[in-house]
């Protein structure tokens, strides 16, 4: 099944607390996001170092939870999450304009 971004962020947000301030709801989605992340990464910390196989499925799923607050935190900041990939790819093809390299990274001015 796909959605867009604004159904997922429609129907993911159906599912947030009522927070009392933007700022609480901001600082939910800052703490949430860094849990998530190092959940990911000490999956893939034991596959490199640990000798565990990388469970896929496992790995979705975090990704979904992380996302979940990447659109909490857009939720807080009156955003969707549509302007949020669209500036993101607006400023990757001001870095990357003939696409990534290794030299462009060392170079790039922003």
């Amino acid at each position: 099944m796909t959605m867009t971004l604004e159904e997922y962020q429609h129907k993911a947000m159906r599912t947030a607390p009522d927070f009392t301030t933007q700022r609480e709801a901001a600082i939910c989605a800052a703490l949430g996001l860094t849990g998530e992340a190092g959940e990911f990464a000490d999956m893939v910390k034991k596959a490199m170092f640990h000798g565990h196989d990388l469970d896929e499925d496992k790995m979705v799923k975090e990704l979904g939870d992380i996302l979940w607050y990447v659109t909490l935190a857009a939720k807080a900041l009156g955003v969707s999450l549509e302007l949020v990939a669209s500036e993101n790819v607006a400023k990757l093809e001001r870095r990357y304009p003939a696409g990534f390299s290794h030299e462009a990274s060392r170079n790039r001015k922003e």
